[in-house]
């Protein structure tokens, strides 16, 4: 059993069907009883008879815009007396103050809770695939800050054994001496921060050869990179989650595709519709969560993946996806962070010369560069200046801007143009 995490992970398929499908309508029960959000969701549907993936697919889906809308409807009545459940989290957590152990915000913003049960977010399944164990130091360089990354591999690593060091973000010169000093066995973080730490140690002359291992999440991870890793004599394995639902899928010695994380239900939808699609169609993948403490029923990710077939040589015997595949809607992520079409509206409501604009994210991942295309009427001097200055307020992430004479972007209505290149 030393190879897995835990016998779930290989018990038989049609078992963690029969399991998953019995747990399934108390799951939503329970959900329509503590959280008002699921009630508003589900309404007029009998919980009890959610009992197969069936009666799952007709279900609504609740698309992330909606919980969005959801908390900040709530939230602009400004009624504290409604309760932490209703007010912040929109009536789609179960759990408030004192309840909670931490409290998270991700762009938009989303204000997601995390509980005090263990590995919370169940990264654990993901980080003992890429090779870590107990005993060992974990070297954690996702963000501390606002969003719950850093505690995702933090409380994961927690519930394998491992020791953290809280790196975070940034200060990349710092980092290098600091995993010289404590000689790491394992890296968390984005894969695009470890390259450019092994660079900057490459530049101090500080060999990290401490490092054998990673599990990188929050962007794309390209081969190329991967194998440039491999190179320095790290294997790296990608995890894919999200700040609503935690692990979905995590890649394993294999190197075939992801392998979906236990309690969960994952289908893969037409985009637009909720409607699933037969095994290999690419897809939007929708997931239900099985957590008391923050019941998402049929939520859109907004990603796009497909099924693969057949078992993964590692031995683990859950269903397979190919990976991120894109996205269904216009949303993007840029060095870990979502930019929505919205915040490019906020941008431009900023601005009164503004008409239009298209973001458009080039580059490669680890470089990412973002270019806000603005249409404007008048340009007085310092505009694009004072746009790139918005974007950075809004996003979180820095862009340049320039200036076009109206008419000049395209007129299909896209917002947010991905021009990056994965190969």
């Amino acid at each position: 059993m030393a190879e897995y995490f835990d016998a779930l992970e290989i018990r038989d398929p049609e078992r963690r069907e029969r399991d998953l499908m019995a747990a399934l309508p108390g799951a939503v029960a329970r959900a329509v009883a503590t959280a008002p959000g699921i009630a508003r969701q589900l309404q007029g549907i009998d919980p009890w008879r959610v009992d197969s993936r069936q009666a799952l697919a007709q279900l609504p889906v609740l698309r992330k815009s909606q919980l969005l809308e959801a908390q900040q409807r709530a939230r602009a009545q400004d009624a504290p007396a409604a309760g932490t459940i209703e007010r912040v989290f929109g009536g789609f957590s179960a759990i408030g103050w004192g309840q909670a152990l931490r409290v998270f915000s991700s762009p938009g913003p989303i204000y997601e809770p995390e509980s005090a049960r263990p590995d919370y977010w169940r990264f654990a399944r993901a980080l003992y695939a890429a090779g870590f164990r107990a005993g060992e130091l974990a070297y954690n360089c996702f963000s501390y800050h606002f969003t719950p990354a850093g505690s995702m591999m933090e409380t994961a690593a927690h519930a394998v054994g491992c020791t953290v060091f809280p790196g975070g973000t940034g200060q990349t010169e710092q980092q290098v001496r600091a995993i010289h000093d404590l000689a790491p066995s394992g890296y968390t973080g984005t894969p695009s921060f470890l390259k450019i730490i092994l660079e900057k140690a490459d530049e101090l002359r500080l060999p990290l050869t401490s490092v054998k291992r990673a599990l990188v999440s929050g962007e794309a991870f390209p081969p190329s990179l991967r194998d440039w890793l491999a190179e320095r004599g790290i294997q790296a394995y990608q995890a894919y989650g999200s700040a609503d639902l935690g692990l979905i899928a995590f890649e394993t010695p294999a190197r075939e595709g992801l392998v979906l994380g236990e309690d969960i239900l994952v289908e893969i939808v037409r985009p637009g519709t909720g409607i699933p699609v037969p095994d290999g169609e690419v897809g939007e993948v929708v997931v239900t969560t099985l957590n008391p403490d923050y019941p998402l029923v049929r939520f859109g990710t907004g990603d796009l993946s497909a099924v693969l077939p057949g078992r993964s040589p590692c031995g683990r015997t859950n269903t397979r996806i190919k990976g991120w595949m894109g996205r269904a809607d216009q949303t993007t992520k840029v060095r870990g962070l979502f930019v929505h079409p919205s915040q490019i509206a906020e941008v431009l409501a900023r601005h009164a010369e503004a008409r239009r604009a298209r973001l458009v994210v080039s580059g490669q991942v680890g470089s990412d560069r973002m270019l806000l295309r603005v249409e404007a009427q008048a340009q007085p001097p310092g505009l694009a200046e004072k746009m790139a200055l918005s974007v950075r307020e809004v996003t979180k992430l820095r862009a340049e801007v320039e200036l076009l004479a109206p008419g000049s972007l395209p007129n299909d209505g896209k917002v947010i143009e991905d021009a990056r290149s994965y190969e």
